[in-house]
């Protein structure tokens, strides 16, 4: 099943909500603000966006400017700081099986629904 990592008060998550809502595909809305995701599952969608950890972080949000920015940080530390801090994970995250993007912009979903 189709899965979004969605925060309601993102502009683009609601817009890739909006979307998929649309398609007409069965899908489950996660609200990772609330329901943050465990080490293991932020590590295994990090594995099927195949990026890096730190390229999942929202690098110009102030939680990280001020505490993270200039640390040098290991890619479990960095996944650690996201579950501690989830405002640090870059959104909307759409998923479907084994592959994954952040669908930004939008039309990145459609690659994989």
């Amino acid at each position: 099943m189709i899965q979004i990592y969605h925060n309601p008060r993102c502009t683009k998550s609601r817009e890739c909500l909006a979307f998929l809502e649309e398609s007409g595909q069965n899908f489950e809305v996660v609200t990772y603000l609330n329901d943050v995701p465990s080490f293991d599952e932020l590590k295994s969608i990090i594995k099927k966006l195949n990026i890096k950890p730190i390229e999942l972080v929202r690098r110009n949000e102030k939680n990280w400017t001020e505490n993270f920015k200039n640390l040098k940080m290991s890619d479990d530390e960095i996944i650690r700081a996201m579950i501690s801090n989830p405002i640090l994970i870059e959104r909307p995250i759409v998923i479907n099986g084994e592959k994954a993007v952040v669908a930004r912009p939008l039309e990145k979903a459609n690659t994989i629904i």
